[in-house]
C-alpha cells in the first residue's frame, strides 16, 4: 500500500494545554478515514498540524513516503477546514474560476467538479443564493480542482440539515469510489460509521483506537484471555461460531463476540479441553458505547 501521509508521535501545546499529546497514525491510499472524537479532542489541530496551518511542539509527519516536501506535497492535496469562504455576489463558476488562478490550475475540470457535487445546474446562481449545504458543496468541488489525491474535511456535515448531511454524505462516498484518499474530521460516530473505512478516535489530543472501522463495532463486547497454550486457544477460538475477529497482542488474546456468551460456560467449555485460563475478562462495552461515554464526559 501507498502511503499518503505518516504522523509520528505528534504533540502540540498551547500554553499549559496540550491539544495533541504524542499521536501516530497512517493515512494508506485509497481508503476514507476518520478522526473521531468530541469537541476539543485535538482533531483540527491535528489538520492544522498536516497542513502547515499550525506549528507541532514536537514529532513529525510526512506526505507521500516523505518523498516531498510539504510545500510541494500540499499542491496535492485538497482540505476544507474553515467554512467557504466565497464572494457572494459572484456565480459558482465565477468563484471557481478564481480558485483555479490562485492554485494555478486549468479551468477544464470546473463544471466537471460542479456536476460531481451537484450544482452543475446551478452554476450561475450567485454564491449568496446557496442554502448551507450547497455552499459546503461548492467548497468540496473547489478542494477538487486540481484533482488531489486526497482530500481533507473538517466536520463537513456540520450545522446542515438532514438532506444536507444526506447529499454531503453520498458526494464523499462518491468521490472515494473514484480513488480519492479521504481524511475527515468529525464528533458524529454516526457519521464514521456511514463513510469511513478507517477510524482514529481521539481524546483529549490522545489516541483511543486506530483501525478499522468493522473491527471497532463490537456490539458483544469480547473476551481477554490468557493462557499457558495460546496456540491451542487461539485455535479453539477461531473454530468456535460464537467469535468473529481473534487477535494476539502482547500475550493476550482477545476474542471479540458474535453472540451473547457467559464467562462461566467458556471457562468450563475450555477446562474440559485441557485449557486453563490464568486470565479471564469480560468487556461489555464496545468502542462504540465506550466513545458515546467519552463523549458525555468531556465538556466542550
Amino acid at each position: 500500500m501507498e502511503t499518503i501521509l505518516s504522523v509520528n508521535n505528534l504533540t502540540k501545546k498551547f500554553g499549559y494545554l496540550t491539544a495533541v499529546k504524542d499521536l501516530s497514525f497512517t493515512i494508506e491510499k485509497g481508503n476514507v478515514y476518520g478522526i473521531l472524537g468530541p469537541n476539543g479532542s485535538g482533531k483540527s489541530t491535528t489538520l492544522g498540524i498536516v497542513l502547515n496551518v499550525v506549528n507541532e511542539t514536537n514529532g513529525t509527519f510526512s506526505w507521500f513516503n516523505g518523498d516531498t516536501d510539504t510545500h510541494n506535497a500540499l499542491k496535492k492535496v485538497g482540505a476544507i477546514i474553515e467554512r467557504p469562504n466565497f464572494y457572494p455576489y459572484m456565480t459558482a463558476v465565477q468563484n471557481l474560476k478564481l480558485v483555479c488562478k490562485i492554485k494555478e490550475v486549468s479551468e477544464d475540470k470546473i463544471e466537471e467538479k460542479l456536476k460531481l457535487v451537484g450544482l452543475l445546474e446551478r452554476k450561475n446562481s450567485k454564491f449568496k443564493t446557496y442554502s448551507l449545504g450547497m455552499k459546503q458543496r461548492l467548497a468540496i468541488a473547489s478542494a477538487l480542482l486540481n484533482d488531489p489525491e486526497i482530500l481533507i474535511l473538517d466536520e463537513p456535515t456540520n450545522g446542515l440539515d438532514p438532506q444536507g448531511i444526506h447529499q454531503i454524505r453520498e458526494i464523499i462516498k462518491k468521490i472515494a469510489r473514484q480513488g480519492t484518499t479521504i481524511l475527515l474530521a468529525s464528533h458524529l460516530l454516526d457519521e464514521v460509521e456511514k463513510v469511513c473505512s478507517h477510524v482514529v478516535i481521539l481524546r483529549k489530543g490522545e489516541k483511543l483506537y486506530s483501525g478499522r472501522v468493522d473491527d471497532m463495532l463490537a456490539s458483544h463486547g469480547f473476551f481477554e484471555l490468557k493462557t499457558e497454550n495460546m496456540a491451542e486457544l487461539e485455535t479453539y477460538l477461531e473454530k468456535n461460531d460464537s467469535f468473529g475477529k481473534v487477535t494476539t497482542e502482547n500475550g493476550l488474546i482477545t476474542a471479540f463476540l458474535t453472540e451473547e456468551m457467559n464467562p462461566a460456560v467458556l471457562n468450563q467449555e475450555l477446562f474440559k479441553k485441557g485449557i486453563i485460563l490464568s486470565h479471564m475478562v469480560k468487556r461489555k462495552e464496545s468502542l462504540e458505547e465506550q466513545f458515546l461515554t467519552l463523549t458525555k464526559n468531556q465538556s466542550n
